[in-house]
């Protein structure tokens, strides 16, 4: 027999489940107590069982309470998206975007996706290249939205997260069998690697040989991934075949960087902010994409 679950009642029940006392899940909800207390109820007796042990200090989720909270976390989230869909005007018009490599295989892409189903009169044009590369063209009104990295030391307003970048290696390489380490680098047209990844080996009196140098972060993944090289990447971008060389194994991370977002001064539409906004968005732990 299928058992009627009214969506109300699963936003009460949400609500209990996560603040753990009736009286805070009636604020959330905007309804008296006994109205929640009553919903509960309901939902309790459409299941025929118990979802929730009373306490003296509020109330615990039984154990088929814990089997229907995942499956209520989906329909209310669906429900809360579906609404947004329809309450909101579709956007039109052109969106050029530069995106980092370290992040144009992750989060960005699904963050895209949202936004090409939510608008699809949307334009959207994606340009994955360096940091320092997407900001020039940024300045030369080539691109609309940049997500880059900076210096951490480098104040920016709209920080979407820091990445600290540090050296990895696939997991089978043996550090005590190279010496000197062969390395792969950037290719440095910012000197960005001399001032810090080479830098920080000197630090620690590391012998090395550069052995691998490339413009792309997919030749710098590959060849730590094939146990050619350690490389410095973004811990973000760190393979799974591969793992960070930490202090323990005589290894200090390289550099912090900052992840921002940074918008064309000269160009503004309901389209380049609707992107924006989405793109924050994909960068909030737990935040649904919409």
């Amino acid at each position: 027999m299928t058992v009627p679950l009214e969506s109300d009642l699963l936003r009460t029940f949400l609500a209990v489940a996560e603040t753990g006392n009736v009286t805070r899940a009636a604020e959330r909800v905007g309804r008296t107590q006994s109205a929640v207390s009553m919903q509960v109820r309901r939902l309790e007796e459409g299941i025929g069982e118990a979802l929730f042990a009373r306490g003296p200090r509020g109330v615990a989720l039984t154990p088929r309470g814990d089997q229907l909270l995942p499956y209520a976390r989906r329909v209310v989230g669906l429900l809360d998206e579906t609404a947004v869909a329809i309450r909101t005007t579709p956007l039109d018009g052109p969106v050029r975007i530069g995106l980092p490599e370290e992040w144009g295989q992750t989060i960005l892409p699904r963050a895209l996706a949202a936004f090409a189903e939510r608008h699809p009169a949307v334009e959207v044009t994606v340009r994955s290249a360096t940091s320092v590369k997407q900001l020039a063209a940024l300045d030369q009104d080539q691109l609309d939205l940049v997500v880059a990295y900076v210096p951490d030391r480098q104040l920016e307003h709209d920080v979407l997260c820091v990445d600290t970048t540090v050296w990895a290696v696939s997991v089978g390489f043996r550090l005590e069998d190279r010496d000197p380490v062969p390395v792969a680098l950037f290719n440095d047209e910012s000197n960005w690697c001399s001032r810090f990844a080479i830098a920080s080996l000197q630090r620690y009196g590391i012998r090395y040989r550069v052995a691998y140098t490339s413009d792309t972060l997919a030749g710098l993944v590959s060849v730590a991934s094939a146990g050619l090289a350690i490389a410095s990447l973004s811990r973000s971008a760190i393979p799974s075949d591969c793992r960070e060389l930490t202090a323990a194994d005589g290894f200090p991370p390289i550099d912090a960087s900052r992840v921002i977002l940074k918008r064309n001064p000269r160009r503004s539409s309901a389209a380049i902010l609707g992107m924006a906004e989405m793109i924050r968005k994909a960068f909030q732990p737990g935040e649904p994409l919409r």
